[in-house]
Parts: structure tokens; sequence; C-alpha cells
């Protein structure tokens, strides 16, 4: 088996079980047949954190990030920014790598899925975008942040969920970040807006 269809089957067998907390229209055409596409790996300086990541998860989690983790440098991550936009320190602790959507290693125009990886002490300022989305911390302790509300820490497995265009951030702490992301709505391609939304 391929690591991308191992990483595939550990995603759906985490969601599976949260279908009463994820809302449906973001589990839709997960467990489908989805073409496989041949993407080039892509390397990132943040993927130094995700055995740490692993070893930090709840027991829910952990097949899923071991599933990322092992052999993640196998994968085409990717990054939204440049150092004009957060900094070159911002760069090293960031990087997201789309398995399922218009970008994924498996097609989907319907629905984007994947993770959101972030090294410790970094602040993912706020952010927007049309696509709705929901974010489910692998690990957990990192300061979450919505439509200008203080920010509060989110333990691993909690259901977060950002309407279309309302800002959101994140302050990691000690410990990195690792969290699953499900896009809907919108162009699942849209580079998000920085600053407020609404």
């Amino acid at each position: 088996m391929t690591k991308t269809a191992l990483l595939l089957d550990s995603l759906r067998a985490y969601l599976k079980p949260r279908a009463g907390e994820v809302p449906a229209r973001f589990l839709d055409g997960l467990d489908g047949p989805l073409p496989e596409r041949d993407l080039v790996p892509r390397g990132l300086s943040c993927l130094r954190l995700l055995d740490d990541c692993a070893e930090r998860t709840g027991l829910p989690e952990q097949p899923l990030a071991r599933a990322l983790a092992g052999g993640g440098d196998e994968l085409a991550w990717g990054q939204t920014y440049g150092a004009g936009d957060f900094g070159e320190a911002f760069l090293e602790n960031y990087g997201w790598m789309e398995l399922i959507g218009t970008r994924g290693h498996f097609a989907s125009a319907a629905i984007a899925a994947g993770f959101l990886l972030l090294g410790p002490a970094t602040h993912y300022p706020d952010h927007h975008h049309a696509a709705e989305e929901i974010y489910i911390p692998l690990t957990g302790g990192t300061l979450w942040s919505m439509g200008g509300a203080a920010p509060a820490a989110r333990h691993a497995g909690e259901v977060i969920h950002h309407p279309s265009d309302v800002s959101h951030s994140m302050r990691t702490g000690e410990a990195p970040l690792l969290a699953l992301y499900l896009w809907r709505g919108g162009d699942l391609a849209q580079r998000s807006v920085i600053g407020k939304g609404r």
C-alpha cells in the first residue's frame, strides 16, 4: 500500500466515529473513490516536528498522526505565504499538506482535507477565506481565536468551526501544533486573505 493510500485510510478511520461531531457536509464524498494524482514530494523545514507531534497526540489521534509522520517527506507540502507576509521564522515553522482536494494527492472538487503544521512559539495571524472550514487539532495546547474573540486553548480532538470569511488565528506555546483541516464551499485553492474578515 502506498504512503498516500495508507494516510487516506487512516483519515477515514479517524473521521468515521466523529460523524456526530463533524457536520455531514464536510464528510460527504470522503468515502467514495478518489482519483489519485502523482504529485512530486516537497519537504519543508517544519517536517522536523512531525515525530514530536505524533508523540504528543491524544490516543484517538495517534494512528492518524503516526501515519502522517512515517514518511511525511514523501508528500507534497506547501506554504501559502512568503517571507514578506509573516517573516522567515514563521516559514521555518509552518506548512500544510493537502491530501484531498483540487491540489491534493487525491482529487476532489467538492472538499479539501489535509494537515497544518506549526512549530512552537509560532503566531499564525488573523486570516480568512471564502471556504468554510473545520479544524481538528491532533495535538493540544494551542491558543485559537475567531472573529476577534479572546484566544482560548483547544484540546486534541476538539472540532473547531470557522464559517466563511470569518477571521481566525492560532498561537502555539512550547509545543508544536498538528491539525487536520477540512474545507468546503468557495474556491478550495484560494489563498487566505491576511487580516480581519467578518
